[in-house]
């Protein structure tokens, strides 16, 4: 299931050039994950919104056409958009970012990106190492960058805190997000996979653009593999299942989510897959 989903996902970030993938603009019911952290994405295109009495953070802006999608998920929550004072990303693709500007200029969030994403974002796409000189590829509003994140940075709110770990590869500044919740009286890890996916025209071997691409992916594993595990999330729904898991949620709870054996699967999944196109493109050299 987590490997079908996978391919999925990889086939419709490379499609970038066309129409939007129909997942990307799905709707999704909102939901409670646990503690202070609450789902507010679509069928594939994940988004997180974390609560704290000194106002919110939001995950992923995602496509601008779906901004109105978060709005309404963050409000039939029963939470104001307005109070929404921090945007992240997973990384600086325009199915995660394009709807930052319009979100900023919405809600007056503060914008905060990891440093090698900065450009792209503040450019709209447009310095994007595998898509900004593709003029088929659209790109989306340029949006200011109000603190500039580095790798392990904690983002502080109303007593809650994000770490931002760097695992490029997919993007420069591709970030994975860690936080801690409290649900039952425990403390559960949760990670907020940004993504692993080599999307097609990558170039792992001797990229002139990103010479150090192959290193920065085998980085990203070592750090997915060291993270303390207990709720697996990720940038996008098909990453952890959201479709699958949800039924057993609406069951069970919050509990649905609890899956460090699947997280450990997908890190696996993904790892392999990254080393057999290695080891391909550098058979074809």
């Amino acid at each position: 299931m987590i490997l079908i989903s996978l391919c999925l996902t990889v086939l419709s970030v490379g499609r970038a050039s066309a129409q939007n993938p129909p997942e990307w603009t799905a709707p999704f019911p909102p939901f409670k994950i646990a503690g202070n952290l609450y789902y507010v994405g679509g069928k594939d295109l994940a988004s997180y919104l974390v609560t704290t009495p000194q106002g919110n953070i939001l995950i992923n802006s995602n496509l601008e056409e779906t901004v109105p999608q978060i709005r309404a998920s963050v409000e039939k929550l029963g939470f104001k958009f307005s109070d929404i004072k921090i945007l992240l990303i997973s990384h600086a693709h325009r199915d995660h970012d394009a709807g930052s500007n319009r979100i900023k200029t919405l809600t007056g969030a503060k914008y905060e990106v990891m440093d090698e994403d900065v450009s792209v974002v503040e450019s709209g796409g447009k310095t994007d190492f595998a898509y900004g000189n593709d003029p088929t590829t659209p790109k989306y509003a340029p949006t200011h960058v109000d603190r500039v994140l580095h790798d392990g940075d904690v983002v502080k709110l109303g007593g809650t805190e994000l770490v931002a770990h760097l695992t490029p590869g997919h993007t420069k500044g591709c970030t994975t997000w860690t936080m801690k919740v409290t649900e039952g009286g425990k403390t559960y890890n949760v990670v907020i996979v940004g993504s692993t996916g080599i999307n097609p025209g990558y170039n792992l071997v001797d990229s002139k653009v990103y010479p150090q691409m192959a290193a920065d992916y085998e980085k990203t594993f070592r750090v997915l593999k060291s993270l303390p595990t207990d709720i697996f999330l990720g940038a996008h729904g098909g990453y952890f299942d959201l479709e699958a898991k949800y039924p057993r949620y609406q069951k069970v709870g919050f509990t649905a989510f609890v899956d460090p054996v699947g997280y450990q699967q997908f890190v696996k999944e993904r790892e392999l897959g990254f080393r057999e196109e290695l080891a391909k493109q550098r058979a074809g050299r």
